[in-house]
């Protein structure tokens, strides 16, 4: 059983790098985004049938995201306001991840994956 879950693995592991292989910077911040909000929406899943498990690696997965991803590739002093705004609301959804994820609450991974879209939206707005 333990086998067959590593395989899972390194088959995912394979389609996410070829995922964002040859990505330019800009697809790959909205990869980033749309693999954050895929991970939100499983780990809601997994809240509802009580997968606590499932739950918490995919809240994982999203906060690294968040916060390695995302947050990590800000230039606060390039990017200005709009960086250091951008720098706060991942804070703001990486600590609200985890109480989310400590309080079993459904309305705040909603919450959160609606920041994400919004930011997604602007994102994609942007000619790289």
């Amino acid at each position: 059983m333990e086998s067959m879950k590593m395989a899972v693995n390194a088959y995912q592991n394979v389609q996410v790098d070829a995922a964002f292989l040859g990505a330019s910077p800009h697809e790959l911040i909205g990869k980033l985004m749309d693999r954050a909000i895929e991970a939100i929406a499983e780990a809601k899943e997994q809240m509802r049938s009580g997968d606590i498990s499932g739950k918490s690696q995919n809240i994982k997965i999203a906060i690294a995201i968040i916060t390695d991803g995302l947050r990590g590739s800000l230039n606060v002093e390039a990017g200005g306001e709009l960086a250091q705004n951008l720098d706060n609301l991942y804070d703001y959804m990486a600590r609200q991840l985890l109480n989310a994820h400590a309080q079993n609450n459904l309305a705040v991974l909603d919450e959160i994956v609606s920041l994400l879209k919004v930011v997604k939206s602007g994102w994609d707005g942007i000619k790289p």
